[in-house]
Parts: C-alpha cells; sequence; structure tokens
C-alpha cells in the first residue's frame, strides 16, 4: 500500500510570548493531517528535531499530538497547534509522525523542515 497522508504547516511568532533579553523566541504552529489514502490511519508517535542558529538541536520523541492519537479515515484531516521556543530569533523543525493503517501496517511520515522566522519588515 502507498500511503498518502498530506502534511500542510502554518507557522507564527509569539512576540508577547517572547523575551528577547532571556533568548527566548516563542512560535506556535498549526499541523494540518489529511489522509488521502484508501483506508484509515492512526497517527501513534511524532518524532520533532529542533534547530536554532547556533546549531543547536532538540529531538522531542512522544505519543501521539497534544496527547491524542487521533484515526483518520480516508479523506479525513485532523489539525492541531502547538509551539516552540527556541535560543534565537530564527531555526526549523521537522521530524516525522509514526502511524498504524487500518490492516496494521506500520510505517513513517516525513514532516518536511520548516522555518521558524519573525516576519521581516522594512522600515
Amino acid at each position: 500500500m502507498k500511503n498518502n497522508i498530506e502534511i500542510k504547516i502554518k507557522v507564527a511568532y509569539l512576540a508577547h510570548q517572547s523575551d528577547v533579553y532571556a533568548s527566548q523566541y516563542a512560535y506556535t504552529y498549526t499541523m494540518t493531517i489529511t489522509n488521502k489514502s484508501d483506508i484509515g490511519v492512526q497517527l501513534l508517535t511524532r518524532h520533532w528535531r529542533i534547530q536554532d542558529e547556533t546549531g543547536h538541536t532538540e529531538d522531542v520523541i512522544g505519543e501521539g499530538v497534544i496527547g491524542q492519537q487521533p484515526h483518520l479515515a480516508s479523506g479525513e484531516s485532523f489539525q492541531y497547534a502547538s509551539g516552540a521556543i527556541i535560543r534565537t530569533l530564527t531555526g526549523s523543525m521537522k521530524g516525522s509522525y509514526g502511524m498504524v493503517d487500518d490492516h496494521g501496517e506500520r510505517f513513517n511520515v516525513q514532516i518536511p523542515e520548516f522555518i521558524l522566522s519573525e516576519p521581516y519588515t522594512l522600515h
């Protein structure tokens, strides 16, 4: 079976939760996971690799997302928001979801790398 899972990502900088003097820059990201395959799938695990401008890397590994292990029937989507705090103004995230289809076949879905960055403004 070819697993056809679509991942869409939106990122926003949280200025009011960031502290420049403490080198803490807060971001929120909204993930939309859509099952475009013919059978149902369940998200079991997540693995994130978060990196800041200095090259400092943090791995976050755990069960599900936001305390859930959602099941997506064919054509269904699941959306959630979470966040990350990094020590530099910009950074990046990438990772994978561990999933299982309704036939019991386990597979990983790669989450493409995305940039954590405050929108640039011109003066």
